[in-house]
């Protein structure tokens, strides 16, 4: 044998990959064909498509049993994947959902046959991971959870067509008080659609609280009323109150699964009386709140901790959390990996022993991730410990530094306080300003020795 190819054989040895999973599958995965391709010498044709009805799924798993496949990868796309994914689920596959980022293209590489190939490739040497997925529990609240959002989302496009509504017939009541759609805001609207005209007849409906003068509302609420824009009123006020009383519904759905996950952590077991906290630990309940008795009981009850005496963390983010995240964080092994999951720490890239750079990577922020910026965000005026770091990072990078910084530490705290079932014990903020001062002075006095040794020198 020549020299040349006692190198290649060589060579062969050291870039072949050994197979992890010898018997797998890749799946392309879109809304109206699922391309599959399984290792060679197990199947006739290597790569077959199948259809997107729920027959065709049944036709996916036999095909992939007659094949002896044991493990399954495909890519997140869409929703598209999850009536596949919970089928071979139940068929007893191994299935890894893989995020579409880390299986990039390659060059000619294009078609639906040679991705589903590519994806088999690499998981047949374990070099895909699986995403988070929650549990069957968890993903029943999560639906509910997410859709209850999108619901909120839309009933606010109704509020600001209102407000364009009554701005059309140069009516300023919307811009006098604090909320439209308050009870005082819903009553006076209510009256306008009910024929009501005359602006002195409005003042009855005004709560006491409303701190505006009465002519300046009397001359706010005069204007033309015009049919068309009195009819475009109507109809947007009716769609609100519709997306409210469904958002009512979503929020019993809700608490029905919140006692469900209870019991089941529980044994069965669920707490009948509502536990009054002292005034101080209560929290402000916002119009956009869960209607739930006591979302912080039940989350206390599930997580075994108390969530929400975490500053900032609200009924609803707290919901949020669990719904995204669950009760298990030990998936995520430490609280570093749970943080990047999260994206809130920067991502850094390093490139012989130098940080080339280190920002927060440009990605669409999670529900998770949003509860914990929303609670860094309403610490910061806050007179804690929390509120003076948010402000400490304001002072060094601005508002939107000061609100990941803050996250990030509002997310450990989280993490810790789940999976170690520690309550949060909060620092005095007198106690947290000194010790961030003896930590400086420390630091001015290393700096300082430095100097003096350099000096000496």
């Amino acid at each position: 044998m020549k020299k040349s190819e006692q190198q290649g054989n060589t060579l062969n040895k050291i870039v072949a990959m050994t197979l992890i999973n010898p018997f797998s599958a890749g799946i392309d995965i879109s809304d109206k064909e699922h391309v599959i391709a399984v290792a060679e010498g197990l199947a006739d044709e290597r790569v077959r498509a199948f259809g997107t009805m729920t027959c065709d799924l049944e036709a996916i798993s036999n095909w992939l049993s007659a094949c002896q496949i044991e493990t399954v990868a495909m890519e997140s796309t869409g929703v598209y994947w999850k009536p596949l994914f919970s089928h071979l689920i139940s068929k007893g596959f191994e299935v890894y959902l893989v995020n579409a980022a880390h299986v990039k293209n390659v060059a000619g590489r294009k078609d639906d046959e040679n991705d589903a190939m590519w994806l088999q490739k690499l998981h047949s040497c374990g070099l895909l991971r699986s995403s988070y997925l929650p549990d069957e529990d968890q993903e029943k609240l999560r639906t509910i959870v997410r859709f209850r959002r999108t619901m909120l989302e839309d009933s606010s496009r109704f509020i600001n067509r209102i407000q364009k509504s009554l701005e059309l017939m140069n009516i300023k009541f919307h811009t006098i008080i604090r909320d439209i759609t308050g009870m005082s805001g819903m009553a006076v609207l209510k009256a306008i659609l009910d024929g009501e005209r005359n602006p002195a007849n409005f003042l009855p409906l005004l709560d006491y609280r409303i701190k505006a003068d009465k002519e300046i509302i009397i001359k706010s609420l005069e204007g033309k009323w015009q049919e068309e824009h009195l009819f475009t009123l109507r109809q947007s006020y009716e769609m609100y109150s519709h997306y409210r009383k469904q958002i009512a519904e979503c929020d019993a759905e809700i608490e029905k699964h919140l006692q469900r996950i209870e019991a089941k952590i529980n044994q069965g077991e669920l707490s009948d009386k509502t536990e009054k906290l002292p005034y101080k630990e209560r929290k402000m309940k916002y119009k956009n709140s869960p209607q739930i008795s006591n979302v912080r009981q039940y989350l206390a009850k599930i997580h075994g901790v108390d969530v929400l005496s975490i500053y900032g963390l609200s009924d609803s983010g707290g919901l949020d959390l669990l719904a995204e995240t669950g009760t298990d964080l030990s998936k995520w092994d430490n609280e570093n990996k749970f943080i990047g999951w999260l994206n809130l720490c920067p991502d850094n890239k390093i490139s012989a022993g130098k940080v080339l750079s280190s920002k927060v990577k440009k990605l669409k922020s999670n529900a998770a991730s949003k509860a914990f910026k929303y609670a860094a965000n309403s610490v910061q005026r806050s007179d804690n410990w929390l509120g003076d770091y948010f402000r400490r990072m304001k002072t060094k990078g601005g508002n939107k530094y000061a609100i990941v910084a803050t996250a990030n530490k509002i997310a450990r705290i989280y993490y810790k306080m789940v999976t170690q079932k520690v309550p949060f014990i909060p620092v005095e903020i007198t106690v947290y300003q000194q010790q961030r001062q003896q930590k400086q002075i420390a630091y001015l006095e290393r700096k300082l020795e430095r100097l003096r040794a350099n000096a000496a020198a």
